[in-house]
């Protein structure tokens, strides 16, 4: 097996960008996800507002999260996520632990997506492995990925919502994609996964499936029940 796709993704809810290689840290992706989308009532995400799902995301030079090419800070940003969110939308920087849906890092494998027969970037990973025979990633939880220096936990298979139904090019929905997603693979795809041991990581590495009893420290991002603090 091997990696061969690494994405980040600057803002919550926005379109990713794809890496050549990560040092990976405690905290997964340095700069993954630490600028969202709030409202008037909190967070906005692209379960809500699919509009945002096909706004680009990308990092710049100096480390700042940049919205279609403007800094995340910047006028021009603002207005481009309000037009694809509601008018009271607001970006706004956080790194707290609760910015990840579950765990810091999410892990696809070809074989999955192959059988899903449609983009990978609809799961929005953060790993794409290669190599691994049809949907094998359900008995991978309670194991670990080496790569390299590194070490990521695989905790358990991600639920799946309405955001795998919009292209991350168009904006437009495909319901049957969720319900592909349902029917042959029991609503989960992909793995729930968090970073072990830090290490750096790069498109071809190759990837060890080992055993592994250790368990995270602090399971439960948003969509678990962490509260999220949107901003002022």
């Amino acid at each position: 097996m091997q990696v061969s796709q690494l994405w980040r993704y600057p803002v919550k809810s926005l379109r990713g960008e794809r890496l050549e290689q990560v040092r990976l840290t405690e905290d997964g992706i340095p700069g993954d996800r630490v600028v969202h989308v709030a409202g008037t009532r909190g967070l906005l995400t692209g379960r809500t507002r699919n509009g945002l799902l096909s706004v680009p995301a990308t990092t710049g030079p100096d480390g700042v999260p940049l919205v279609d090419g403007h800094r995340w800070d910047s006028p021009e940003a603002a207005q481009r996520v309000r037009e694809a969110a509601t008018p009271d939308a607001r970006l706004v920087a956080h790194t707290g632990p609760e910015r990840f849906d579950v765990l810091n890092l999410l892990v696809a494998t070809d074989g999955a997506v192959q059988l899903l027969g449609h983009d990978v970037r609809r799961l929005r990973p953060n790993l794409v492995i290669d190599g691994v025979a049809g949907n094998a990633e359900t008995g991978w939880p309670g194991h670990a990925l080496a790569i390299g220096e590194a070490l990521i936990g695989i905790h358990s298979v991600r639920g799946r919502c309405i955001v795998t139904t919009i292209d991350p090019d168009t904006g437009a929905q495909d319901l049957d994609v969720l319900r592909t997603i349902r029917r042959e693979f029991g609503g989960e795809i992909a793995l729930n996964s968090w970073v072990i041991r830090p290490g750096r990581i790069a498109i071809g590495d190759p990837v060890e499936l080992v055993p592994s009893d250790v368990v995270p420290a602090d399971l439960g991002g948003w969509i678990l029940g962490v509260p999220y603090l949107t901003g002022s």
